[in-house]
């Protein structure tokens, strides 16, 4: 458990190195190194900006505009500390302003309606799970709350650390320990409900 921890924090440091590499090339005006970031961050932050705008041309949009305007400033590119918290933070507000104009009430609960999209993440082989209890997480993490689930996608399948994700969302890092403790506790849950029922059923079988 400790060396699976040491080795996400690796790869998280080796992330905002490889993109601190790629910033210093954009701001020289590298297409090749802006086109790097483009493909590695879009489609989360399509995904993301999804969950508030429910239209995926809407959201397309946005994300685009925002890389328009990220090279459009690309000198200013190399100011930018966290690339990352940067991108899903713009994402976001640009998402509420586009739904703020249409609807003032995301404005007070802008994250009690949104519906998430998780990806399908890795194989069953690579999670060394059986397909059925691959589809009982997937339906305990569907059932999760709105802003729990956000929360869980943007921590476990987009790979952002509690205190990223607290100053994205506006939260404290209380609040997102919380609600991983929640999510994880929910899919754990549903996990041993599944286990138990697979034995029950090699046992009735037997």
């Amino acid at each position: 458990m400790v060396r699976r921890t040491i080795a996400m924090s690796q790869m998280k440091s080796n992330i905002d190195q490889d993109f601190s590499m790629l910033q210093t090339q954009v701001a020289e005006g590298d297409t090749r190194a802006f086109r790097q970031i483009f493909d590695a961050l879009f489609s989360n932050l399509a995904k993301f900006s999804y969950s508030f705008v429910q239209s995926k041309e809407a959201a397309t949009e946005i994300v685009d505009e925002l890389f328009v305007r990220l090279w459009t400033n690309k000198a200013n590119i190399i100011k930018i500390n966290d690339l990352r918290v940067y991108l899903y933070t713009a994402t976001k507000n640009a998402s509420l302003n586009y739904i703020a104009k249409k609807a003032k009430q995301i404005e007070t609960e802008p994250y009690e309606n949104l519906h998430v999209q998780i990806a399908d993440g890795a194989s069953p082989e690579q999670l060394m799970i059986t397909k059925e209890m691959l589809q009982k997480i997937k339906q305990a993490v569907d059932s999760l709350p709105p802003r729990c689930k956000l929360i869980f996608k943007l921590v476990r399948e987009d790979g952002l650390r509690y205190g990223e994700v607290a100053e994205v969302l506006s939260l404290s890092v209380k609040t997102i320990d919380a609600q991983m403790v929640i999510a994880v506790s929910k899919i754990r849950e549903s996990v041993k409900t599944a286990i138990e029922t697979s034995r029950n059923n090699i046992f009735i079988k037997k």
